[in-house]
């Protein structure tokens, strides 16, 4: 699985603006939009909303990874954004969230759901790359931050 295939650098908001974890969800569901994916709006987000309700997936160390399954969705699509001063999100380790890894998949995609879900946390297990996300200067240098990592972690 490589994420050059589902993410692009449409796909990243170098500076969310949000404040709540229901907010938040919705811009990054905006950042997909504004790029040129056609989604429904309002389903895609009560559809994250729901898995939210299952556990939260902020996975703690200031990451998150919400996910779901959409079903006007044609192909595995991955938006990151990052959150300067962090957003209450109800990660495991109580901390707020600044890097968010948004994954959509279409409903009948399983395997490349799950695969794509394992290789984005994967990457975020590695102290220096979540440094460097956070100490990045510009959209570009996010984007080739989450490239090299993704190269450079095989799943």
């Amino acid at each position: 699985m490589r994420l050059d295939q589902i993410f692009k650098n449409e796909y990243l908001s170098e500076n969310l603006s949000s404040n709540s974890k229901k907010d938040v969800l919705a811009e990054l569901i905006n950042v997909l939009i504004n790029s040129g994916l056609k989604i429904d709006k309002a389903r895609a987000i009560d559809v994250l909303q729901q898995r939210e309700k299952l556990g939260s997936t902020g996975i703690g160390d200031g990451v998150a990874i919400p996910h779901g399954k959409v079903s006007d969705l044609h192909e595995l699509v991955v938006a990151f954004g990052r959150s300067k001063k962090g957003i209450a999100f109800d990660a495991i380790d109580g901390k707020p969230v600044h890097l968010f890894f948004l994954l959509l998949a279409p409903e009948n995609s399983t395997g490349q759901h799950l695969k794509a879900l394992a290789k984005i946390s994967k990457m975020l297990k590695t102290p220096n790359f979540r440094k460097k996300l956070i100490e990045a200067k510009t959209k570009s240098d996010l984007y080739k931050a989450i490239v090299e990592q993704d190269e450079s972690c095989p799943v």
